[in-house]
């Protein structure tokens, strides 16, 4: 039995109407989906952008739901609950996006950097620096690299923060000098702490090499200077603290009343008053003359040059100084009752207050604990700014 050709002639353009028809159904569901995708996703930034993010967040996961291999609708959803705290949730929508395989190489990245960032927003150190390291290589190398700084110094682990701070200096990221001289501050305070056999001189040695690594950083001088005192080589102490005096003058301020105590301890008091008289008519200030008073305790010559002082810097604690240098003229209580009252009111002026955040101590900090950056405190009270 022969093959008729006249059903071939119907065959095909019925089976052609049947293709065309099929592709026109899908292309308007095509349409339809990337219609109401988009439509979900500017309803959610619009209500993102009038700060409803509890709206937001339900606006982009219909727009997820709508279009679930969209990225970008991903990490806009996970960013959102990182900010709102969800830690959790944004942890699964960022595995979510490392599980698909179909991700490019700079969106796995991108997730896996993202991913990291939830678990240091969370607290989970262990889990963020695991994701962190897994950037190495990569595109987001050196954002990796300086949110593990920013965890080391967080968990106080000084040693590796040192590595990836000497190593982000290697590959131009920018100058790291000052924060790896800290670094190795902490190292040295720890190797004292611990008060055992030859952890001293490691202490010294670490303070030396900090030295080395940035001459004009200050706490290393005031540390060693320190460190030699406890160890009664005030002669070694005053040598510290004349390298900070050339290195950084202002930072002078903060062991003035050290170096003082440290020539009278090794009969220098002559040089050292000269050195501090030098100093004090470059950078006048209240600590400068108090560690002056040390060395030339004269009621007065104290009088006068808190009296030159006032003139040329009218502050409470020069003025409280004075009143009691000039007690004489008061009865006992009127000098009690002046000093308290002056010494209240200047009480919030004798503080250091960061530059970066404007935290205010009453103890000088290297590392401000308010905004966590380093140096941040110029070495001077508040009233003498």
């Amino acid at each position: 039995m022969g093959f008729d050709l006249s059903w071939l002639l119907i065959a095909l353009p019925l089976v052609f109407g049947l293709g065309w028809l099929a592709s026109k159904l899908d292309t308007r569901q095509w349409k339809r989906e990337q219609r109401d995708a988009p439509k979900a996703y500017f309803k959610g930034l619009n209500l993102l952008l009038n700060e409803q993010q509890d709206k937001a967040i339900d606006a982009f996961i219909e727009a997820v739901q709508a279009d679930p291999d969209t990225s970008e609708l991903h990490f806009a959803l996970g960013n959102l609950f990182r900010r709102r705290g969800e830690y959790e949730r944004a942890v699964r929508v960022h595995q979510h996006l490392l599980q698909r395989g179909d991700l490019p190489k700079a969106e796995r990245e991108r997730a896996q950097y993202a991913l990291a960032q939830d678990f240091y927003k969370a607290g989970l150190f262990d889990r963020a620096e695991e994701a962190f390291a897994v950037l190495r290589g990569s595109s987001f190398e050196s954002e990796a690299e300086l949110a593990l700084l920013s965890l080391y110094e967080r968990s106080r682990e000084w040693r590796k923060a040192a590595e990836v701070a000497k190593h982000l200096e290697q590959v131009g990221t920018g100058s790291f000098a000052s924060r790896i001289a800290h670094y190795l501050c902490e190292l040295a305070l720890e190797a004292q702490a611990r008060n055992q056999e030859g952890d001293v001189d490691k202490a010294q040695a670490l303070l030396a090499e900090a030295r080395k690594v940035a001459p004009q950083a200050a706490r290393a001088h005031v540390l060693a200077g320190q460190l030699l005192m406890r160890r009664e080589q005030p002669q070694q102490a005053m040598a510290a603290y004349a390298e900070l005096l050339a290195a950084n003058p202002e930072a002078f301020n903060l062991v003035a009343s050290d170096y003082a105590s440290a020539a009278l301890a090794c009969d220098a008091a002559p040089a050292a008053l000269q050195t501090l008289q030098a100093q004090y008519q470059r950078h006048p200030g209240m600590h400068l003359l108090q560690a002056i008073a040390k060395l030339e305790p004269a009621a007065s010559a104290q009088r006068q040059r808190l009296l030159a002082h006032l003139r040329q810097d009218p502050s409470l604690s020069a003025a409280r100084q004075l009143l009691a240098q000039s007690g004489a003229q008061l009865s006992d209580e009127e000098t009690t009752l002046l000093g308290s009252a002056i010494e209240r009111a200047g009480r919030p002026l004798q503080r250091y207050r960061c530059a970066a955040c404007g935290f205010e101590a009453q103890h000088y900090f290297w590392q401000c604990p308010g905004c966590l950056n380093w140096d941040s405190y110029p070495p001077r009270h508040v009233e003498e700014l």
